[in-house]
Order: structure tokens, then sequence, then C-alpha cells
């Protein structure tokens, strides 16, 4: 299965409760850091749900 890469680039204060466990759900807890996950239709989803405060690449 392909991996991706998903680094959080913006805050999420003042985001939305939801935008916020989101994060959290991925793995992310502050700017900068990077985790990688498997291209599941789970996964892209919580990062379509977010993708104003993170960036992607292929792993």
């Amino acid at each position: 299965m392909a991996k991706i890469k998903v680094k959080q680039v913006r805050s999420a204060i003042k985001r939305p409760q939801n935008q916020k466990r989101t994060l959290e759900a991925l793995g992310l807890r502050k700017i900068g850091q990077v985790v990688e996950h498997d291209t599941t239709p789970n996964i892209l989803g919580m990062i379509d749900k977010v993708k104003h405060l993170v960036s992607t690449e292929e792993a």
C-alpha cells in the first residue's frame, strides 16, 4: 500500500473543534511535525478536511 507524508503547516488555533480533532487523529500536535500514513480512503478524507492546515507528499 502506498504511503503519504503529512506535515502540519498552519496552527489549529481559532479552528472549529472538528478540525482540531481531525489533526489529533492524524497524529499532528504542532506546526512542522511530519507523520506518515498509508493511503486509505479514511486518511485521504481526513486530509481533505484539513487541507488548508497541512501539506502532503508521496513517501
